[in-house]
């Protein structure tokens, strides 16, 4: 491609999408960067890096350089973001303008980490959009109208509720609660009922298959592997569904809370809107069993999961590129914008 070029970037916590105008979402990787640390030198990106997570040799270190949401090791993002958009674009004339996603809590310091490692990355202009507002885009509904809708965007690091109308964010609220909140409060509870120690990997595995914030009809048990605190050993214990359930209950509560807050603090005639539209729910971290039931079942409002859940906010932002032009009009003008002249 020699000519300019748009691109969208959803840069989540645990996973970075990429879209360009008129493809979609082209790349998704997770936000995973190895390196030499004697050299310094980058030595892979994505999925490749993922791999490495906690199985390095002493000079190579794979780490994850967004946390919460927001850039924690600002080199390594801007080493991985000029990756994914060579990736992205092989060739091109001219540097391309870039939409970056971001969460409804972001500062104004981690908004201009966000802008300045885009520009490093090689972006002509950076621009910044709210993740529920792609995140509603996406999903395919009409935010367009002088009508309410919720968006609850449950991803990797934060959990962002946002109020959509007339094409802007009415009423948003963030925490730094995702589905890394949940790994860890796997690994917690194991540790302390079981004295066991497990992994990062183990309880990702362990929330998707057995994970969930609803009762399940019938309870489920798997054996988990980890390592037993007493003997240092390695030592295999049953874990049921209702445990998870159980482990997950200080995560799933500043969840509901944070809806609960958003909807105390909405405009009546909205909240209205919402009663009847129902609550749309996004991210990968909504796909945990029974998230939907839980929301319906504590707001008496109707909620279902998106299709694509995990997808929407790189769908939604590549859907966004289409009005990166209009710097008066549109969607994106009516997020909270942030623009750097090269």
């Amino acid at each position: 491609m020699i000519f300019d070029t748009d691109i969208g970037i959803d840069l989540g916590t645990t996973s970075v999408i990429v879209a360009t105008k008129g493809k979609g979402v082209i790349l998704r990787e997770p936000s995973v960067v190895a390196m030499d640390k004697n050299t310094g030198r980058l030595l892979n990106v994505g999925m490749a890096a993922q791999r490495m997570l906690g199985r390095t040799p002493g000079n190579i270190v794979a780490i994850r350089p967004l946390r919460g949401g927001a850039i924690s090791d600002y080199d390594m993002t801007e080493r991985m973001l000029r990756e994914l958009v060579r990736k992205a674009i092989s060739f091109t004339l001219f540097k391309p303008r870039i939409l970056i996603t971001v969460s409804s809590g972001i500062t104004e310091v981690e908004e201009r980490a966000v802008i300045d490692a885009g520009i490093e990355a090689g972006a002509r202009k950076v621009y910044l959009m709210e993740a529920p507002l792609a995140a509603a885009i996406g999903a395919g509904l009409d935010i367009s109208k002088a009508d309410g809708h919720m968006v609850v965007d449950i991803g990797g690091g934060t959990t962002d509720v946002a109020v959509l109308s007339l094409g802007g964010v009415v009423e948003s609220n963030s925490i730094k609660d995702g589905g890394e909140a949940f790994d860890d409060a796997i690994i917690k509870y194991i540790r302390r009922k079981h004295n066991v120690l497990i992994g990062d990997s183990t309880a990702e595995e362990l929330k998707k298959s057995i994970g969930c914030v609803f009762p399940r009809p019938e309870t489920t048990t798997v054996d988990v592997k980890g390592r037993c605190l007493m003997t240092g050993l390695p030592r295999i214990v049953p874990i049921s569904t209702t445990e998870i359930l159980e482990a997950f209950e200080e995560v799933t509560e500043r969840i509901m809370e944070t809806i609960h807050h958003t909807l105390e603090n909405t405009p009546p005639e909205l909240v209205a809107d919402i009663s009847q539209n129902g609550i749309v729910l996004t991210g990968g971290g909504s796909l945990l069993w029974g998230f939907d039931k839980l929301i319906e079942s504590r707001t008496n409002i109707s909620t279902h999961i998106a299709d694509d859940a995990e997808l929407c906010v790189g769908y939604g932002v590549g859907k966004a590129l289409d009005m990166i032009g209009e710097m008066s009009e549109g969607t994106i003008n009516l997020a909270r914008r942030k623009q750097l002249r090269a």
